[in-house]
């Protein structure tokens, strides 16, 4: 069923005003599954996240962020918002560990900061694939914050 006929019958069935409820709410929310060990013990593989979308403007230090993926072969330096849909292992789960002109001492030496639109990104895990390999996280690549953990 296409898009626009599931929401014919949306509205259909629950009424325009509900419909244009759940489309906007679509916009600003997203369920995130957990893959993979970076974020252990925080969040476990198979756990269910509540995501507000926004951008970097909407992420503090220390929150679980979303964010797209690098790419494996050229990291974060990707042009655009490639990928990305919920549940197709494009998305990371990461802790914001730095917000731009956060000192980082573990990225480059005593004095190196998060440059303007970036964030540095940690996993819970230490062995984790994050900002130690993959370097400064551009703005763009921001999906949005966990709000919250809603099971496996």
């Amino acid at each position: 069923m296409t898009i626009s006929l599931l929401i014919l019958a949306l509205v259909a069935a629950i009424g325009p005003a509900a419909a244009g409820a759940v489309v906007a709410t679509r916009r600003r929310v997203v369920v995130v599954t957990v893959e993979g060990t970076s974020m252990v013990p925080t969040y476990r593989p198979g756990d269910r996240l509540l995501v507000r979308r926004c951008g970097l403007g909407g992420v503090s230090r220390g929150q679980a962020v979303v964010v797209l993926r690098p790419d494996l072969v050229t990291g974060w330096q990707v042009a655009g918002r490639s990928g990305g849909r919920p549940g197709d292992s494009q998305w990371f789960v990461k802790r914001a560990a730095g917000l731009p002109g956060d000192p980082v001492p573990s990225a480059g030496g005593p004095d190196a900061v998060v440059p303007p639109d970036h964030l540095y990104l940690l996993g819970d895990n230490p062995v984790s694939e994050d900002s130690r390999k993959w370097g400064w996280c551009p703005a763009d690549r921001v999906v949005g914050v966990v709000v919250r953990a809603l099971g496996g």
